[in-house]
């Protein structure tokens, strides 16, 4: 959608160099989730120092005898530590830059306050345990103004794909220990990327003319040049996933977009989106323009 919308403001920007960019903007959000795995465990090492300062305290409380940096030292977040193709991605990203030991220094004090991380340092703790411990810390992190300055700072994509990081990351903390290639799962599958985003992205470009003549008869009253861009973007997209992606039922498209434009767009948006779009389906379906694959694909 972004894409397309730059498309039809700039003159200048060829399709080529769109769909590049909508390659990079993939590459950019999967470093947004390894840029949030590596920050779990920069956090989480800071534990250590914290240790060595109890450690040297000439007056050390009870809770500074029972610490330790067991929220580093758990099999979890050891798995990270000492998986080196992991590792290896984390320096060739040049993650210590944007997630500086500054920046993790001061989430783990504010971190290191809450009862929830005070309770589990005195207790004893299994995986379960360390598990709650390292959500609880992604939770904390999430709500930080800062945490979310850094992520947007280092890349743009956190702003739009942040539910979708979340979701991974929660994953990937539940699977741990996993394998050294664990991370790589997490990289879209080409049939995600090339044979729906980046055929979406050009048929949406190609058939731009065909797209707005079957548009202009459902619209009535309206003038198609008076149209929020958006609105007349999702249509189009739309349009190309009922007429040309046969395993997307078309509810799913219809919700979708409706979705979308209530995110993205006018007020109104949503439901001009709705009506227009059911208006399209209905006559499209009648031209036998919607062919699907699978039954309970068209209703």
């Amino acid at each position: 959608m972004q894409l397309l919308y730059a498309l039809s403001r700039d003159e200048n920007l060829k399709l080529d160099q769109a769909t590049k960019k909508y390659f990079g903007s993939i590459e950019n959000t999967f470093n947004l989730y390894l840029l949030n795995l590596y920050t779990i465990h920069r956090i989480c090492s800071i534990a250590l120092e914290d240790e060595e300062k109890r450690k040297g305290k000439h007056l050390p409380s009870d809770y500074d005898k029972a610490f330790t940096p067991k929220i580093f030292k758990n099999p979890i977040i050891q798995s990270i530590d000492e998986n080196a193709l992991l590792r290896k991605k984390f320096d060739k990203l040049h993650f210590e830059n944007k997630a500086d030991k500054d920046f993790c220094r001061k989430v783990y004090k504010e971190f290191s306050k809450k009862e929830e991380y005070k309770k589990y340092i005195i207790k004893d703790s299994g995986k379960k345990e360390h598990l709650d411990i390292l959500l609880e810390l992604y939770r904390h992190c999430r709500k930080s103004e800062y945490f979310n300055e850094v992520m947007e700072d280092s890349y743009s994509e956190w702003v739009d794909d942040k539910s979708l990081i979340i979701g991974a990351i929660k994953k990937s903390i539940k699977r741990l220990p996993a394998e050294e290639h664990f991370f790589q799962t997490f990289f879209p599958e080409d049939e995600t990327i090339k044979e729906f985003g980046q055929e979406l992205l050009e048929k949406c470009f190609e058939l731009d003319e065909e797209l707005l003549e079957l548009i202009k008869p459902t619209l009535k009253n309206w003038d198609h040049e008076r149209l929020a861009v958006l609105d007349m973007i999702l249509l189009k997209m739309a349009i190309v996933e009922l007429m040309h992606f046969k395993t997307i039922p078309t509810k799913v498209t219809l919700n979708e977009y409706v979705e979308v434009a209530k995110l993205y767009s006018t007020p109104k948006s949503k439901d001009f989106i709705n009506g227009i779009l059911d208006k399209i389906m209905t006559d499209l379906n009648e031209k036998g323009m919607i062919v699907k694959e699978g039954r309970g694909l068209i209703d």
